[in-house]
């Protein structure tokens, strides 16, 4: 049933306030899709510079033992395992992504929910609900500010949307009414913060905190504050001074409550094949199709010419970092014939003479023209060989979409190359197995012996 109503901070608390409604099928996988994903991208992540520094961080913020730090035995307060769970999930380019407002809700919701769920012995579907009513707060919230206004205004909607998600995925966990959904809205309002300065980040750790343990930090603090008893506004959507008015010149309120518990967000991200910034999956794509049909090898290539809508192009072109760098991704696809997790990470490739040749011959154009709400990401490569010939691919939708989406095998595959040389690989099969079952978990801290990093890895 679509809800119309004039209050509509009510309407999203009420929604939220519901304990374990039954969702239907699709969307309970889509949901476990995201928390495999998510903790893939964790655990993975705990390996790169901003994983470690984030680690060890918590490791000194001591508090009482509610929640773990992944890939360690170690327990730490939920707001404290939030913020370093968080951090480790966008440690790198590997979280999903949301298409239409660019948002990134798996890195803050999940973590958050996850170290809830510890505190409060949740179960498995305990868990899943929250990431669902996380993952609509998060893209609803910025769907109504407009997306596209926040960063011309300079704002990052990563921080924004993550603490709003995480609060609700939070607030489930904490089984808040819907006066309490109320104020836990208000104190995500009152937190919502961010900047777009975060893309002169040139080492991700700042990006991390930005992107994902800042929300998710933000979302345990006002879950476990109302829960607590704090009180709060509790229309912060309407009126003078209201949330949306203060983020946004032409806000969209009605986007709160459109199509509410018949429209589910989390089966709408797009899942990353491929550990890199978004806006390079689709031309990964394109040009691995292209080498796969026709044989050709980057001695046979006398140039490539990536074409991406504008948007998209300005955040990957020749970025410091190597996984959000086109032209370099390009470069590496065309050397090795593939992309793998570890190559996509590899600084100092990015000074490899090979790859700095083929590099020279990779050019990115930026096309007004394709910047297309039904398509936000897409991507078409034109390659021209030496022998004279021209060959292209345009690809509209990247696999792992909504509209090519990726299937259970898929994504358990995807979070099996990531977790296997860190958790050992029976230990990653066992976590998958569990996650693809997860509304058979009776706790999720009978998961913690599966998310310890192993010393034998196999």
């Amino acid at each position: 049933m679509v809800i119309r109503a004039p209050d509509r901070t009510g309407c999203l608390a009420a929604f939220l306030a519901q304990q374990n409604p039954e969702l239907p099928e699709r969307v309970r996988v889509a949901a476990k899709h995201r928390v495999l994903d998510t903790l893939a991208a964790a655990v993975s992540g705990a390996t790169l510079k901003p994983g470690g520094m984030a680690i060890k961080y918590g490791e000194g913020l001591g508090g009482h033992p509610e929640a773990q730090i992944l890939t360690t035995g170690m327990l730490t307060s939920v707001a404290g395992a939030a913020l370093v769970n968080g951090m480790l999930s966008h440690a790198d380019e590997t979280d999903d992504f949301d298409p239409v407002t660019k948002a990134h809700p798996g890195c803050s919701v999940v973590p958050a929910a996850w170290a809830m769920a510890e505190r409060e012995n949740a179960s498995g579907r305990g868990l899943l609900w929250a990431v669902v009513a996380g993952y609509e707060t998060c893209c609803r919230v910025l769907r109504a500010m407009d997306a596209g206004l926040l960063r011309g205004s300079h704002r990052s909607v990563e921080g924004i949307g993550g603490t709003f998600g995480a609060s609700a995925g939070a607030g489930v966990l904490a089984r808040l009414d819907e006066t309490q959904m109320r104020h836990v809205l208000s104190y995500a309002a009152q937190q919502a913060s961010g900047v777009w300065s975060w893309v002169r980040d040139t080492e991700h750790v700042e990006k991390a905190f930005d992107f994902a343990g800042m929300g998710a930090r933000n979302g345990v603090y006002a879950a476990t504050m109302v829960q607590a008893g704090f009180t709060g506004v509790e229309d912060v959507f309407e009126g003078e001074h209201n949330v949306l008015a203060a983020f946004s010149s032409a806000p969209r309120p009605e986007e709160l409550v459109d199509a509410l518990g018949e429209r589910f967000f989390v089966t709408e991200t797009a899942i990353k094949t491929y550990s890199v910034g978004y806006p390079i999956q689709s031309a990964l794509d394109a040009l691995l199709r292209l080498m796969c049909e026709h044989r050709f090898t980057s001695a046979d290539v006398r140039q490539v010419v990536a074409r991406l809508p504008e948007d998209g192009a300005s955040v990957v072109n020749n970025r410091s970092m190597p996984d959000i760098n086109i032209q370099h991704m390009l470069a590496v696809a065309l050397v090795d014939g593939e992309v793998t997790f570890t190559s996509s990470h590899a600084v100092e490739r990015m000074r490899d003479p090979v790859v700095l040749d083929v590099k020279s011959r990779v050019r990115l154009q930026p096309e007004r023209s394709m910047v297309d709400p039904e398509a936000p990401r897409q991507a078409a490569v034109d390659i021209t060989l030496n022998d004279g010939r021209t060959l292209s691919h345009h690809t509209r939708h990247a696999p792992g979409t909504m509209q090519n989406p990726l299937d259970t095998d898929g994504v358990n595959a995807k979070a099996r190359d990531l977790m296997s040389g860190v958790l050992g690989g029976e230990r990653a099969e066992r976590l998958i197995r569990q996650i693809n079952e997860l509304e058979s978990v009776g706790s999720i801290r009978d998961l913690r012996p599966l998310l310890q990093r192993s010393r034998v890895t196999s």
